[in-house]
């Protein structure tokens, strides 16, 4: 929870008009050190960055058809999200990855299969 612009405020008024370290305004208003620290650089709280929630699983599903070897960062680079997000979605698809010897030398490389 974020404290509000007020009581950062006043906490660093006490401070300042009481001559208090850190640690003692930390303290007499049960606060973290390091919020104290954070306040004095900038009392303003910071905005938070939008982000994207939801991949849209029928979109990536397509994906999965149209580049069945792409990499999890190379869809997540196409999708704008991390790569940890693709994992998740991936496990929310009913997607399978099977062997394919035709794909890669070796046949290392997996190919993401959907049922149906």
């Amino acid at each position: 929870m974020a404290y509000s612009r007020d009581f950062r405020r006043k906490v660093l008024s006490v401070r300042s008009k009481e001559g208090l370290t850190i640690a003692e305004v930390a303290a007499r208003f049960d606060v973290g050190s390091a919020s104290v620290v954070r306040w004095l650089k900038n009392v303003e709280r910071q905005p938070q960055g939008y982000r994207r929630r939801k991949i849209d699983l029928e979109a990536l599903r397509q994906d999965v058809i149209a580049y069945p070897d792409a990499y999890q960062h190379e869809r997540a680079q196409r999708f704008s999200v991390t790569q940890n997000a693709i994992f998740v979605a991936l496990k929310k698809l009913p997607v399978t990855h099977k062997k394919n010897a035709s794909t890669s030398q070796g046949g290392r490389r997996r190919a993401a299969h959907l049922p149906g």
